[in-house]
């Protein structure tokens, strides 16, 4: 059980005051401290919301987390999340959209995410080239510590060469990274160039310093392959495992628990799908033979499996199971969400079934007393634009001027009219006076929930209720916010209109995330 520290502490504070003898007041106090200090780094994560819906990743600036198919890693102290970013509208296929590049965000506590902005510039005329809709694309950047050359490592997965992969250097974990030598990989180098040969792929590095690459085959169909690295990390070394898996696999996630090597894969492959299987074998050599595959869940938890990470932020190693929570091949993949759970052992070393948790805690990382995952869990999703409306009502807490209205809002599918923001008075017999509207430009908008400002400049009366309605005459596409669900929503609830307004009706409880200044 969970206790924030500031409880737990008075609650034992309290039983001190009762005892009269100083000696055993001092040892209380000594192990009071242990104690809340344990509790002190105790955090809840949070996957779904109580009502079972995902739950968006916002960072600590308020928009939604952006780095899909990546892997968590965790140096000095803290979590870094590498992903690619969809933000900009990237579609894969989709021949104008642009690539949006590759980001990463840092945390201490893999609940408060900082945006560290993108590993590298890939707006440039080479990187459209290499990765915007008109090709297969890039994904999957996986980073590592080259401890002999104290630099970090990034390979990503490309298209545009032989290998199938690009790779990087830097002084730090977020960047910028400096790009090297096009690596020399022994799987499928006599293939053509630009064509499937390599997809996804993960890094791994060994006890001894040694590294590895894990390869998505395609010219077999999918199995998967290990390929040993050289010592910089920036290469294969020709040292090669093939056909670890009989095909039809990808996504590898390659690690080491107790001298056994695991790979996790997806199974079977199936890009963007909201829903496919996470398999595993196990080795007692990483070059030797390994076992039969075990399928460890259905459906990955509603996503695709990414990764496992080997996280050690206290004595024991966490090994953290990730999956990406695709939008469903749907066009706006910039929604995707997550999940993640560390995996648990049988006493044999195989890996238990995945139970698909809500929420789970780690012990272990730094936090503080008001950072566990509450039921405020948000999920982004985007319906509102032609007939579709959305109305929030709210009570103003002061009297004064509207000065700031906090959104959250997105936009998918190229939007051909504005956002309108309408803000109404609610009277005794429901009816409605315009007090006001803001207009939102398509433009403005990115891909991903982002939390947006706007200035009504209305005014309001403390006590008195009010409404917003969130509105466009867009015939394509759509403008998306965040919401909550919960049953203890009452009062004040997110509304929806199939008919342009004309009739609003409560939608299961919502509640969307917003808030708001009023100043006097």
């Amino acid at each position: 059980m969970y206790l924030s520290t500031p409880i737990a502490y008075n609650f034992f504070q309290s039983i001190i005051m009762k005892i009269n003898s100083r000696k055993i007041k001092f040892c209380l106090s000594v192990l009071i401290a242990l104690l809340t200090s344990t509790l002190l780094r105790a955090q809840e994560i949070r996957n779904f919301s109580k009502s079972g819906d995902q739950a968006t990743r916002f960072d600590v600036d308020g928009h939604a987390v952006d780095a899909h198919d990546g892997k968590i890693s965790y140096y000095n102290g803290t979590f870094y999340l590498y992903g690619t970013s969809y933000d900009c509208g990237f579609e894969w296929q989709n021949e104008v959209a642009r690539f949006c590049g590759f980001k990463s965000y840092s945390s201490k506590d893999l609940v408060h995410w900082k945006d560290e902005g993108f590993l590298f510039d890939a707006q440039t005329t080479t990187w459209q080239s290499r990765c915007d809709g008109k090709t297969y694309g890039c994904f999957r950047p996986h980073v590592v510590y080259n401890k002999k050359n104290k630099n970090y490592v990034l390979w990503v997965n490309v298209y545009d060469n032989v290998s199938g992969y690009r790779v990087f250097t830097s002084k730090s974990p977020t960047g910028p990274f400096t790009e090297r030598a096009q690596p020399d990989v022994q799987v499928n180098s006599d293939k053509p160039e630009g064509e499937l040969n390599n997809g996804d792929h993960d890094l791994f590095i060994d006890d001894d310093g040694t590294g590895y690459l894990a390869i998505t085959d395609w010219r077999t169909t999918g199995t998967i392959a290990i390929e040993k690295l050289t010592d910089d990390y920036l290469s294969g070394t020709g040292e090669v495992k093939t056909m670890i898996t009989s095909g039809k696999t990808e996504a590898p996630g390659l690690f080491k628990r107790n001298g056994i090597y695991y790979v996790t894969y997806s199974d079977p492959n199936c890009g963007y799908c909201g829903g496919t299987g996470t398999s595993y074998k196990m080795a007692d050599s990483i070059m030797g033979t390994w076992s039969e595959g075990t399928k460890i869940s259905d459906n990955s938890c509603g996503g695709q499996p990414s990764f496992v990470s080997m996280l050690k932020p206290d004595s024991e190693i966490i090994y953290l199971y990730g999956s990406d929570l695709w939008n469903d091949g749907a066009k706006n993949e910039a929604l995707a969400n997550f999940y993640w759970a560390p995996l648990e052992f049988n006493e044999d070393g195989s890996i238990k079934p995945m139970e698909c948790l809500k929420s789970f805690t780690l012990k272990g990382i730094n936090t503080s007393a008001d950072s566990s995952a509450t039921d405020e869990s948000y999920k982004a999703t985007c319906d509102i634009g032609g007939n579709i409306q959305r109305s929030q009502t709210f009570i103003a807490d002061d009297s004064g001027a509207l000065k700031s209205f906090y959104l959250t809002t997105l936009k998918s599918g190229y939007p051909d009219d504005d956002l309108t923001l309408a803000f109404y008075e609610k009277g005794k017999s429901n009816k409605k006076g315009l007090l006001g509207e803001v207009n939102i430009p398509a433009d403005s908008l990115r891909w991903s929930a982002r939390r947006i400002e706007v200035h009504p400049d209305i005014e309001l009366k403390k006590g008195k209720q009010y409404e917003v309605v969130l509105k466009s005459n867009t015939k394509s596409g759509c403008y998306g916010y965040a919401y909550n669900s919960s049953e203890s929503n009452t009062g004040a609830l997110l509304s929806i209109s199939k008919d342009q307004g004309k009739s609003f009706k409560p939608d299961d409880n919502r509640k969307l995330k917003f808030d708001l200044t009023i100043e006097q």
